[in-house]
């Protein structure tokens, strides 16, 4: 069903090549940056607008997290390509992304009641997609140094919830397997 918030949803998976040509082809950091700040508030009023319009669906409610996951992914990936970002941190982010999608596959297996995303867990994510994009603006004239730490506060803040969330949601998955 296309309403407002699917839509939203789709235009921020558009932002993903849209962010990757910008960024690693077209050198463009500045317009990368605008991409992934659409995409941060697009990823916030998707979800408000979904509830306060009575719009929530199902596949909103699928594809909207698998979106979160491909910007995270990509733009994870382009800053360490460019080393923004240490390959450990980029490494340990997208195995957290594997746990959690191999959790995502039992639960359906099993047949179980799939974990909710929490309040903290959208946090998280919230925390690293605003991260990300002050994170490009590192060698951008004077603002390039205060956007840097800026980007990091967001990011260690991000990183922590996102591995915090990830142990609640393993606890809780396997709390209602038995």
């Amino acid at each position: 069903m296309v309403n407002i918030p699917n839509a939203l949803t789709l235009l921020r998976a558009l932002g993903v090549p849209a962010f990757l040509y910008l960024f690693l082809i077209a050198d463009q950091p500045v317009a990368a940056f605008i991409v992934i700040a659409i995409g941060g508030l697009t990823d916030y009023l998707d979800g408000k607008l979904a509830r306060a319009l009575n719009q929530s669906t199902e596949f909103g409610a699928k594809f909207d997290p698998v979106v979160d996951r491909l910007y995270i992914t990509a733009v994870v990936l382009a800053l360490a390509s460019r080393e923004y970002l240490p390959w450990a941190l980029v490494i340990a982010i997208l195995a957290r992304d594997l746990i959690m999608a191999l959790l995502v596959a039992y639960q359906r297996v099993k047949r179980f009641e799939y974990v909710q995303v929490s309040f903290l867990g959208k946090a998280a994510t919230f925390n690293l997609l605003y991260a990300f994009p002050f994170l490009l603006l590192k060698d951008v004239s004077a603002i390039g140094s205060a956007a840097y730490i800026l980007g990091w506060a967001f990011a260690i803040w991000g990183i922590a919830l996102y591995f915090y969330t990830a142990f609640q949601y393993l606890f809780k998955a396997l709390v209602s397997s038995r």
